[in-house]
């Protein structure tokens, strides 16, 4: 026969520690200073950047327009407008090296001046491309194309933090893509009088990684409007989440259900928080999409217990409401411990093989996951008990009273 675990012995000492570790939270958030708000909700200048080497230069001495354009397939010099356009393809395919596509160049159109600022032996789908520039090619301003070794050494955000560091401004820095990418979220705070250009951002970094290293990949400013907007909506997702559960619940079930399994999914999100509070990670828009899909995961095993519940109530009415809940623990325990055990492995590879924010996101939702489940198996069914105990209290005394 099988043995049932007596959950409901848990219950009170449960409560202490998730009393103690509410308490923990808000002391981290406040000793703290808040959270490590992340670029996404900052207002400033928000910036991407790729550090990368010199590739090569190019100027146009030709009497005619040339622009300049590129894909992933390769380079395209377009010479002229309107119909008398003539458009020259250098393709990756066809032109291996830096030494054969400056070759090519060079013999195809004689206006064109290709200056190498690095071996010529380098391969062309290294390259990498700038928005600083102009794209139409003329005598006074070289074109830079720069490109990435994946044989060189990665770059730590620290060392960006560093070259960052000197900056009159608050900075914030945030990784993007793979480490071999080298590519950053760069952000500068917005204050009177104190706005930065994407131009004095590239000159500090290249006192520190050397000049011609960096590529801008994209440059754009988030008023503090915007950066307050998408804050609040944060806040009116979770509160809405909450509401739709707790309406739901006392729709399906009953009003005690309800608010337990709205007071446990608050608890999932003061954990989530005291972890991002306690370990500084950066809070961004991934953050609330951990906390949400946290909310989804926990309300779902909740309502699975809640099913239960009620279903072994009919079967077993003469027992006590303590052993229901005891019989419906035990009767999730094996599904609860399966489903999230393969969840987590899934998420688990998202953090071993994912780096900055997605690989945060993937941390949070492992700890939202162990959370969820404490809840559903301890936190939950305690508050419902403890509801119970006392309205069949307040019953007692109704019938003492009318005995009376």
């Amino acid at each position: 026969m099988k043995k049932n675990l007596r959950f409901s012995k848990w219950f009170f000492p449960a409560a202490i520690f998730s009393i103690i570790l509410i308490l923990f939270s808000i002391v981290g958030f406040v000793f703290n200073d808040g959270f490590a708000l992340g670029v996404d909700f900052q207002a400033g200048l928000q910036q991407e950047v790729q550090i990368a080497q010199s590739a090569f230069s190019l100027r146009w001495t030709g009497i005619h327009s040339a622009s300049f354009s590129h894909d992933s397939n390769g380079i395209y010099i377009i010479i002229g407008a309107g119909i008398e356009a003539r458009e020259y393809q250098f393709l990756y395919n066809e032109y291996l090296t830096l030494g054969a596509l400056r070759n090519a160049m060079e013999d195809q159109l004689e206006d064109i001046s290709v200056t190498l600022l690095t071996n010529e032996n380098i391969n062309t789908e290294w390259f990498v491309f700038s928005l600083l520039g102009n794209p139409q090619l003329n005598n006074e301003t070289d074109f830079v194309i720069h490109y990435i070794n994946p044989a060189n050494p990665l770059i730590d955000i620290s060392n960006v933090r560093a070259a960052m560091a000197g900056f009159p401004i608050g900075t914030s820095v945030q990784n993007l893509g793979a480490p071999e990418d080298r590519q950053f979220m760069v952000r500068v705070e917005d204050r009177e009088g104190e706005r930065v250009t994407t131009t004095e951002i590239v000159e500090v970094l290249e006192n520190y990684f050397g000049e011609g290293t960096i590529v801008v990949l994209s440059s754009n400013f988030v008023d503090s409007r915007f950066s307050r907007d998408l804050t609040d909506q944060a806040g009116i997702l979770i509160t809405l989440t909450l509401l739709l559960v707790l309406l739901y619940s006392a729709f399906r079930f009953k009003l005690q259900y309800a608010v337990g399994a709205v007071i446990a999914i608050m608890y999932d999100v003061l954990v989530i928080v005291a972890f991002v509070v306690w370990t500084r990670m950066e809070f961004t828009t991934l953050t609330i999409a951990a906390i949400l899909t946290i909310l989804g995961y926990s309300t779902n095993n909740t309502i699975i217990l809640f099913d239960r519940i009620r279903e072994n109530l009919r079967i077993h009415p003469d027992n006590s409401y303590i052993d229901i809940l005891n019989i419906s623990l035990n009767g999730i325990l094996g599904r609860t411990i399966i489903t999230t055990f393969t969840t987590m492995l899934a998420v688990m590879a998202l953090f071993i093989f994912t780096t900055g924010a997605m690989q945060d996101f993937a941390l949070a939702l492992l700890v939202g996951m162990v959370s969820g489940v404490y809840t559903t198996l301890l936190i939950v069914p305690g508050l419902v008990y403890f509801w119970e105990k006392q309205k069949q209290k307040r019953h007692n005394k109704k019938v003492a009273l009318a005995k009376a």
